[in-house]
């Protein structure tokens, strides 16, 4: 059964993709602790749906089990357990205790019990004394993932955090960092064990506020810009499922990845072709290039230590999304495996997007113009300092686009008065700077263009020995047939790009079907590849990787809390497997290289970054040429269909 068949065949409202309800949350974790995990000192790291394979939802979809995956961790042993529930019988179908070593994300209300202990620790009383702050409702210690450094952590679970001060309640921390102290504390004992002390740096006292009340009246002179949509929004939703144009998808939410789109498919002419079977953002990795004490252990895994999707904000607070929009939850459980309720964590709605295709003929002096258009489904998260927007765009003729709008506020850091380090932007002639960092994202995409069996070809621009005009060039596809040929790199100078394929599936001029990725934004690592974080980031020391279908390879760091490195891609891809006419995964690698601008403070105006996926030969030739003629709505506008009758 291909999957665009699915969705037709599944009867009632829940369909085996749809992420777990609250009950259904409950139901696992009351089976759990009425079984292996019926200790207090149990921890529920995340909750989610196990997906059923694949295999199961192509030949048996209604006989697919609904079941929910538990990540667990024992606090009083420090061991860490995963475990199935079948919802339908409510009982616990497999239980594993995880390799030693490997430490869940951090959950939610680690971060709150970090700050609450360490301020209780006379030893952090007196250390934040010493730099001035003796009041401790002002002082912010703000928990980070430990990583790891090449000194044994005697098998702990570890935080590293760095302290900010306010000089009032709503006053910015991030002015007034107190650089060189560094506390340990170690989760499953509950406790403090150092503090690092690397000198004393004085703590900046000028503010860096954006609050109205400091920074002055609004401007008056923008005017308001209205979206509406008077005969109703052209797309339907019907629980997760959504149609929008000529597409189709699902929806999903998990923990860890946040927002996940499933079973993507594109109507062409009336026939339904797959394209994506599930696409998300896996991991992304932010590292810091200074060396300073506090500074270059820096590097936060922000979807594999932290769990993003857990962090998602809700978006009825603030104007995130503009205009006829429909919101989907995100449910989570807290650490205890009560469910969550992220109320509106995923936005969807349509927006303008100036032309589709236009053409005036002078020789007849008419034109014929069509608008573009987008739907924009996009959740925001938090991460203590920064925003992360995570936007996927579907285009009218096919092409889908993701990108990542990063805004809130730079981690600074805190030098003596009067010196400029190399390593980061001054902000302030008080001692406050932002070190140049990275922000290094991975997505995964398990293609079924017409079906699982496809291929990937790279794709550069040659110039020719033989060039009579000194103008020749052209495209040269190469066929990458192993996993290991397809760890690549962006080169601009050959402006390449990858096309992914299916050769059994022929178009018009009897060339495969095809999607291409451009990779806009391909930076990598700019660690060595002997430090820690290229070791344990191994996914950002390449921009696009290629592996042959394994449903349990979902990660392209593996499980980054405090691991030693070589997990994830480096692994995956050792097995140097086929990828030729075969079930594939694409993983690509991109990001923002953030040397920090004073512009970015005290807060950061959004950039962006991705890249984009189009047809190329997906379609025999412009699928929107039915699209209508735009409507003339302005009385004094000017658009192509002015004087038409």
């Amino acid at each position: 059964m291909s999957i665009q068949e699915l969705d037709k065949t599944i009867a009632g409202s829940t369909h085996p993709l749809d992420p777990l309800t609250a009950k259904e949350i409950s139901r696992a974790v009351a089976a759990l602790k009425g079984g292996p995990a019926a200790a207090e000192t149990f921890r529920f790291v995340q909750v989610e749906l196990k997906e059923p394979t694949k295999k199961q939802l192509r030949h048996d979809p209604s006989g697919a089990r609904r079941e929910a995956y538990a990540l667990l961790i024992d606090r009083a042993t420090g061991r860490a357990y995963s475990a199935l529930v079948d919802l339908g019988d409510d009982a616990v179908s497999a239980w594993e205790q995880l390799p030693e070593g490997i430490q869940p994300p951090i959950m939610l209300d680690e971060f709150d019990e970090v700050e609450v202990n360490c301020k209780k620790d006379p030893r952090v009383v007196a250390a934040l004394a010493s730099r001035g702050l003796t009041n401790l409702d002002l002082v912010c210690i703000e928990p980070w993932s430990a990583g790891y450094y090449g000194v044994d952590d005697e098998g702990r679970r570890l935080m590293r955090t760095l302290v900010f001060a306010r000089n009032d309640p709503d006053d910015n921390p991030y002015a007034h960092p107190a650089e060189g102290l560094i506390l340990i504390y170690d989760l499953n004992r509950g406790e403090l064990v150092e503090i690092e002390d690397n000198g004393f740096i004085p703590v900046p006292h000028q503010t860096g506020n954006y609050l109205p009340k400091h920074v002055g009246p609004a401007r008056t002179d923008i005017k308001p810009i209205e979206i509406r949509c008077p005969e109703g929004r052209s797309f339907q939703v019907k629980g997760n499922h959504v149609t929008w144009g000529d597409w189709k998808f699902r929806v999903g939410f998990t923990p860890r990845e946040g927002l996940v789109l499933h079973h993507m498919t594109f109507s062409d002419q009336g026939r339904e072709r797959s394209v994506i079977n599930r696409a998300s953002l896996v991991e992304m990795v932010v590292p810091y290039g200074d060396p300073s004490p506090v500074q270059y252990k820096k590097n936060a895994f922000d979807a594999g230590e932290y769990n993003i999707g857990a962090l998602a904000n809700s978006l009825a607070l603030g104007c995130d999304c503009l205009g006829e929009i429909h919101y989907f939850d995100g449910i989570v459980s807290d650490s205890h495996g009560n469910p969550v309720t992220i109320k509106n964590a995923i936005c969807m709605h349509e927006e303008d997007d100036s032309i589709m295709w236009k053409h005036y003929d002078f020789r007849q002096d008419t034109a014929e113009v069509r608008r573009s258009r987008k739907l924009v489904i996009s959740f925001i998260a938090t991460v203590a300092n920064y925003e992360y927007g995570f936007y996927w765009h579907l285009y009218l003729d096919g092409t889908i686009e993701f990108l990542v709008k990063a805004t809130g506020i730079l981690s600074t850091a805190g030098q003596l008065p009067g010196t400029k380090s190399r390593y980061g932007q001054t902000l302030n002639n008080d001692g406050l700077y932002a070190p140049i960092h990275q922000h290094i994202f991975n997505v995964r995409m398990d293609f079924e263009l017409d079906g699982p069996a496809n291929s990937v070809y790279e794709v550069d621009t040659v110039v020719p020995d033989e060039n009579p005009t000194r103008s020749c060039f052209y495209t040269v596809d190469r066929l990458l047939e192993r996993e290991q040929d397809a760890v690549r790199r962006a080169d601009a100078a050959k402006h390449r790009f990858w096309k992914i394929a299916n050769r059994d599936s022929r178009n018009l001029v009897d060339e495969p079907v095809a999607y291409r990725l451009q990779p806009t934004d391909a930076i990598t690592l700019c660690a060595l590849p002997d430090s820690w974080v290229s070791k344990r980031a191994g996914f950002a020391t390449n921009n696009f990787w290629v592996t042959a279908y394994d449903e349990t390879q979902r990660y392209p760091a593996g499980d980054p809390n405090q691991s030693r490195g070589g997990d994830g891609l480096p692994e995956f891809v050792s097995q140097n497997r086929s990828i030729v006419d075969e079930d594939i995964v694409v993983w690509y690698t991109f990001g923002m290289h953030h040397v920090v601008r004073l512009e970015d403070w005290p807060v950061m105006p959004r950039q962006h970054v991705g890249f984009i996926l189009q047809p190329h030969g997906f379609f025999d030739q412009n699928p929107t040429l039915n699209l209508p003629r735009p409507e003339r709505i302005s009385s004094n506008g000017h658009c192509g269909c002015e004087g038409e009758k």
